[in-house]
């Protein structure tokens, strides 16, 4: 099932599903599917079309910003920030952690993979 141009996943809870979409979490589904008066334990596979309409009618109609909208207000948003030269811009430029976290240890997934350099003590030769 498609919806807003994203593939749903069949098997699961259309609550669960509509967390597929970027931009709407658990609480926001609930609230979509309260207002389009769609049960949130039925599957993904088994929502009729007019029912699809209707969740596509309650995110229209609320504004809530989904998918590329959304992803390109936030980029907007960081983008605003690096061309003031805020501090948070700063650590986004070079990629690094930018709510406070440490860097001495722990910042492996927004600086990557931990490069080692050996001792640069050469190995003996192997005696043959």
């Amino acid at each position: 099932m498609r919806l807003l141009g994203i593939q749903i996943p069949d098997e699961k809870h259309i609550e669960i599903a509509l967390t597929y979409i970027y931009g709407i979490g658990p609480s926001l589904a609930q609230k979509i599917l309260r207002e389009a008066k769609i049960d949130g334990k039925t599957k993904a596979k088994d929502i009729q079309v007019a029912e699809s309409n209707r969740i596509k009618q309650v995110i229209e109609a609320n504004k809530i910003k989904v998918e590329g909208d959304l992803r390109r207000e936030h980029r907007a948003h960081i983008k605003r920030l690096i061309d003031v030269k805020a501090y948070r811009g700063l650590r986004h430029m070079r990629q690094l952690p930018c709510r406070g976290q440490r860097t001495k240890t722990n910042a492996r997934t927004q600086r990557g993979a931990k490069k080692t350099v050996g001792s640069g003590r050469k190995k003996a030769p192997s005696p043959t």
